[in-house]
């Protein structure tokens, strides 16, 4: 294997060809477990671990928000998901494109910079579907009332606006979670096969407690989801490997968010007798068919891959068994998937490139999910405009150790609307009834009760001492520098931009800020 320091071997045409680029998003999946951040794991990923053994692990490495669509909107887009008209909660299965058309996208980026690009997995970032007899547009995001309104969808004509409109060339995906109607494949922006609405056959067949009923389409078998993901993108490695055109593949998974669904041989694999267990196991194993595929079509040694989750595990997902049987999910961390504490954004984050990162490699560098367009951007030498990935910096420093990294701060966001900010060891977080929410709202949160949480992460990993009394400059700083990220629209150097509105205007006075 090539290593950063393996250069004489390398070819100069192997030293400038753009590498094939691939980002695998597992969904829900705990810092904890992959057996490699976890000493103490009751669930092993050896595939994983591999992977991170022959490239680079990040120990400190957070999404841009701890549920799933935000960080999504982040990782396409390099922008913070707050700056949407989404400011907490995710999108539905009917929901319209949070991505907007004039939105640039990494995808689109790569795209135009002689890249065959492909999108195959969940989505969860809202579409624009057709509708029937001239019915309205969906208009909501994160509307409950309207989640279950599937009757006036066209499901025989393409997508207004679909994952194929932003850059990519392929797309196969799913619309939401596993658990969120319409259940339907989506092959190049349009339906694979019209849905019935919900019958008790399908009701039976699918006995499960974590879904919502809704529109499914004879072709969609829940359980088989995850498989027809991986065979979809070994399918696509295989007919644009070793080609002039290099390839992007983004490939979020669906798992292991509930339903919790192994199959044989997977299924009842696991030591400790969890269904989860066995799902995340299932993960590894088809994470271990995509590297195996890439070294047999010969492309391993010119294909970055990156492997993270897109949020912390989930609780609904066994978290009883798990504790009684001394798995921790979330490690070390205290929190969970929708949390501002750690266990709720601190993901797992692998990334292999042969010939450029040095095996075995580990960086302890403060990195954010938006931070991935960035890193493609200066792979191929493209510079954003004042309103393109505001929030990203690029990696690459990190992955070639040359250079320095240049982000300063982080800032994180809950499922309801919470900030916090990360800088260095400190971490602080701003209750809503300071006023510094997305939304502008003042509202109550029953885990926030002081209206600024001080932890220093270097002592108090678990967040258990609030020490914003002891040390009032520190939370003056961090909270100047996130009233300021978030009224120039950007965290990046460069011309201030405007974040969107909920409906209408979104003036800055909505931000009730305290001095």
């Amino acid at each position: 294997m090539l290593s950063s320091f393996d250069n004489d071997d390398i070819t100069e045409q192997q030293k400038t060809k753009k590498p094939n680029i691939i980002y695998i998003l597992a969904d829900d999946l705990g810092i904890g477990d992959v057996s490699l951040y976890n000493e103490n794991s009751k669930i092993q990923t050896p595939h994983l671990d591999q992977m991170g053994k022959e490239g680079m692990q990040f120990t400190d490495a957070h999404t841009s928000s701890s549920v799933c669509t935000p960080t999504r909107y982040g990782i396409l887009t390099g922008r913070y998901n707050w700056r949407t008209p989404l400011k907490e909660f995710v999108t539905w299965g009917n929901s319209p494109s949070l991505i907007q058309k004039n939105r640039l996208t990494v995808a689109q980026m790569l795209k135009d910079n002689g890249y065959k690009t492909a999108s195959i997995g969940k989505w969860h970032l809202g579409l624009n579907w057709s509708m029937k007899n001239n019915s309205p547009e969906f208009d909501h995001f994160s509307n409950t009332s309207e989640r279950l309104n599937f009757k006036n969808m066209d499901y025989s004509k393409p997508l207004k606006f679909g994952p194929n409109d932003m850059g990519f060339d392929y797309s196969y995906m799913i619309s939401a979670s596993l658990n969120m109607p319409p259940y339907v494949y989506l092959e190049n922006n349009k339906a694979t096969m019209i849905p019935t609405e919900i019958t008790e056959r399908s009701r039976k067949t699918y006995p499960f407690s974590s879904w919502i009923k809704g529109a499914i389409a004879d072709d969609f078998k829940h359980e088989e989801v995850l498989p027809n993901v991986v065979d979809k993108s070994i399918s696509f490695i295989k007919e644009n490997a070793n080609k002039d055109q290099p390839f992007f593949m983004y490939i979020p998974l669906p798992s292991p968010h509930n339903p919790v669904l192994p199959i044989a041989p997977w299924k009842g694999q696991s030591d400790i007798g969890s269904p989860y267990a066995d799902f995340v196991i299932m993960i590894d194993d088809l994470m271990g068919n995509i590297f195996k595929t890439l070294k047999e079509q010969g492309i391993e040694d010119n294909t970055l891959v990156v492997f993270t989750s897109d949020n912390g595990y989930a609780t609904t997902n066994d978290l009883k068994t798990l504790r009684q049987k001394k798995h921790s999910p979330s490690y070390i961390y205290s929190g969970y998937k929708g949390s501002y504490l750690e266990g709720g954004h601190r993901v797992p984050f692998l990334v292999k490139w042969p010939g450029k990162i040095k095996p075995n490699s580990v960086s302890d560098a403060t990195i954010c999910t938006t931070d991935f367009m960035a890193t493609c951007a200066d792979i191929i030498d493209y510079n954003f405009k004042d309103n393109e990935a505001e929030d990203s910096f690029s990696m690459m420093p990190l992955l070639t150790n040359e250079g320095n990294y240049s982000r300063d701060a982080t800032i994180h966001h809950d499922k309801y609307g919470v900030f916090a900010i990360r800088k260095g060891d400190w971490k602080l977080i701003v209750s809503p009834n300071s006023g510094i929410m997305a939304s502008g709202k003042t509202k109550t949160h029953k885990d926030v009760t002081a209206e600024e949480i001080l932890y220093n992460l270097k002592t108090d990993v678990k967040e258990k001492n609030n020490v914003a009394d002891q040390f009032p400059e520190k939370v003056k700083e961090l909270k100047e520098i996130l009233t300021q990220q978030i009224r120039d629209g950007r965290s990046t150097p460069g011309k201030v931009q405007e974040n969107d509105a909920i409906t209408g205007e979104w003036p800055q006075a909505n931000f009730a800020f305290k001095e």
